[in-house]
């Protein structure tokens, strides 16, 4: 005889309880070293410089703490709003230059054309090469090669570098900025267009939808996750721009092209060493504001990072 035994039903678990459950032990565990290091390497540097900021130390010999007195002199020097007003500015410009210029890309490299993967890593060469060495080429073919080929074809707005005046340079640094970004968008928008099912666009052709259609209503939607990770990263990214503009410009000409990180920089060589670490603790709280405004847009759009 058979005896059938009714299987045993698990009491329901609390969310308490299941939370306690994973957190075991061993995970705590692995989560130590990396907790060391970067309160080691991250925290702690961060309250050094914090405290720095409360001072009017030269980054060498005797200081003493003058409170906030940095932090109301920020809000007054031109020097420093100028050096918000280009980041910000040339941010914006770039990150709209780069997407608009890999999502073209993009979608020429994933139609059916000849030698398309080879020309993919073509294109993503100029990822791999250093930015300071691509600011110097492009600053001898701004300064040299374009002046030389406008007074051949006798063009006088070609003849003058446009990285001479302060009302051209940044275009420049738009211009060399964005050809060494756009290769990691160009991955990304690849990425999105692989992952949309091809039977859709059948559909719509069936139905009579042409080319221009096709992408407004299909490819930019199912890829606008895409679009926003793009434009996140590459923002992080042009906020910090350090490496070009000193190849390209050297944050000339006067101060045109001076970004936030060159002036917290440079203050550290000149003596204000105080000064501009409260002008780096500045910038972290505006970054990081932006970065939450980022991660609400983000995560609205069901989007993981």
């Amino acid at each position: 005889m058979i005896i059938e035994s009714t299987p045993a039903v698990a009491p329901p678990v609390s969310a308490r309880a299941a939370r306690r459950r994973r957190a075991d032990g061993v995970y705590h565990l692995f989560l130590l070293p990396a907790i060391v290091l970067f309160t080691f390497f991250v925290t702690l540097p961060a309250l050094v410089g914090f405290v720095a900021s409360l001072t009017n130390s030269m980054g060498f010999g005797e200081f003493r703490f003058i409170g906030l007195a940095n932090y109301g002199s920020l809000v007054t020097d031109p020097r420093i709003l100028g050096s918000y007003a280009f980041t910000f500015g040339f941010a914006l410009v770039t990150v709209v230059v780069t997407n608009v210029v890999a999502l073209a890309l993009a979608l020429g490299l994933n139609a059916r054309i000849p030698g398309r993967t080879v020309l993919r890593g073509v294109f993503v060469v100029p990822m791999v090469v250093s930015g300071i060495v691509i600011a110097y080429v492009f600053n001898y073919l701004f300064s040299t090669s374009a002046p030389a080929v406008g007074a051949a074809l006798g063009a006088g707005w070609l003849q003058e570098s446009i990285l001479a005046a302060p009302e051209t340079a940044w275009i420049g640094v738009v211009i060399v900025t964005a050809w060494q970004a756009v290769p990691s968008a160009l991955i990304i928008y690849l990425a999105g267009l692989l992952a949309v099912p091809e039977e859709v666009y059948e559909a719509a052709a069936i139905d009579g939808a042409g080319a221009w259609r096709r992408f407004r209503s299909i490819t930019l939607p199912l890829i606008a996750g895409y679009v926003l990770i793009s434009s996140v990263l590459g923002l992080k990214n042009f906020f910090n721009a350090y490496d070009i503009i000193v190849g390209l410009t050297g944050g000339g000409p006067g101060a045109s092209t001076t970004s936030i990180a060159m002036t917290i920089f440079n203050g550290f060589g000149s003596g204000d060493y105080g000064y501009q670490m409260a002008n780096a603790v500045v910038f972290f709280v505006v970054l990081l504001a932006v970065s939450v405004v980022q991660l609400r847009l983000v995560r609205g759009r069901g989007v993981s990072l």
